[in-house]
């Protein structure tokens, strides 16, 4: 194995003799992080938290953290000859996470429930259960680089493969979490991640890669919210943005700011886009694209994990979107050009290059103003 992919602390001090935790869930990224950590020489534990069953939240059969992902966590551990312990945390993930998801669609947001995670479970109650263990630090399957700044400050960076960067969704790292993180696959393009577990002979080498929300596997996340908040899935009116009916619509948690399919709205002399949820009213407002353009964005619960920076950001609004340029001031995040399809519930990360400066929800948004050529 390249000794470049040998998992060491980004101060440069080697983990051999110490203790690494791994968090593992049967997948092929965590499981050649557990095989870096144990190739250090460090003795490595992994663990497994065991988070959701869809059989006994939605009536469905089939497992995400539990099931065979746990059997696939162990059996890599026993290749590897690492401990591994399996924690059950269900009904915290149930509590903080899954209800937070209903929640937000109810009230006309678009959530992201994988940072909400990151913040609860993996990256609070994780850290928990590594430091009982002992452990001189937790490593993750995360794409995303710590590297050591100025200062010898950890700082969050984005992967190498901007492919697989996962920096968005770990904007609410804070610096204690950060100190204590590593992240090995930082460095890494995915076919190499793969390239190792299929040289030392890990089952999970030819995994698929998770593409969904782990607690809504077939996609359906409408049935999720249904389940727990019914009156999220009351039909209503679809107006333009003068107010007038168009036509009704089957449950506003069908739709998010931005979206074109799913309106059915025949007879507009242009393609019509969600601009803004009404969940008061249960009506969905739509217009055409340029009533999407949006010159500011105000953040809430907002985290730095980047103090003192001067000099130019840019702002990545959604998980796929590119980072564009704009600058932050009290708590409000201005758009140097309009953005389109900025949604509330949705987070906006803050960059300084490659550097995570942190971010925050976006509560509001403003409109800008544009002709009607724009």
């Amino acid at each position: 194995m390249n000794p470049e992919f040998q998992l060491s602390s980004a101060d440069g001090v080697s983990l051999k003799g110490r203790r690494i935790v791994v968090a593992m869930s049967g997948g092929v990224d965590s499981s050649v992080v557990a095989a870096l950590a144990a190739a250090s020489g460090a003795e490595t534990i992994g663990v497994t938290l065991q988070l959701y069953d869809h059989g006994a939240a939605v009536g469905r059969t089939g497992s995400c953290c539990a099931g065979q992902d746990i059997r696939d966590a162990r059996a890599v551990a026993d290749r590897l000859g690492i401990a591994h312990y399996v924690f059950d945390y269900e009904s915290r993930f149930r509590d903080s996470v899954i209800a937070d998801f209903a929640d937000e669609y109810a009230a006309g947001r678009t959530p992201i429930p994988c940072v909400r995670c990151n913040q609860g479970v993996k990256f609070t109650d994780l850290f928990g259960i590594a430091r009982d263990l002992g452990a001189d630090c937790l490593a993750t399957g995360h794409y995303v680089r710590r590297v050591i700044g100025q200062g010898k400050r950890a700082e969050l960076h984005r992967a190498v493969d901007p492919a697989r960067d996962q920096s968005y969704f770990l904007f609410a790292t804070t610096q204690a979490q950060l100190d204590y993180l590593r992240f090995p696959l930082g460095g890494m393009p995915k076919p190499r991640v793969r390239e190792i577990a299929a040289e030392l002979g890990l089952g999970v080498a030819a995994k698929p890669d998770s593409q969904d929300i782990c607690f809504v596997p077939d996609g359906d996340y409408a049935s999720i919210v249904r389940k727990l908040r019914p009156e999220a899935a009351d039909e209503g009116d679809i107006v333009d943005l003068q107010g007038r009916v168009l036509g009704r619509h089957k449950g506003l948690i069908h739709f998010t700011v931005g979206q074109r399919r799913g309106i059915e709205i025949g007879g507009s002399p242009e393609p019509l886009y969600v601009v803004r949820l009404e969940p008061a009213a249960k009506r969905l407002v739509v217009g055409p694209r340029r009533a999407l353009a949006v010159s500011a964005a105000m953040l809430e619960d907002i985290n730095w994990i980047g103090d003192g920076h001067e000099g130019p950001i840019t702002a990545k609004v959604r998980s796929l979107a590119k980072p564009v340029p704009a600058h932050f001031d009290d708590g409000v995040l201005h758009f140097d050009q309009p953005e389109y399809g900025v949604a509330p519930g949705q987070a906006a990360v803050l960059y300084a290059g490659d550097r995570v400066l942190g971010g925050g929800w976006i509560s509001q948004t403003v409109a800008a103003e544009l002709t009607e050529a724009a």
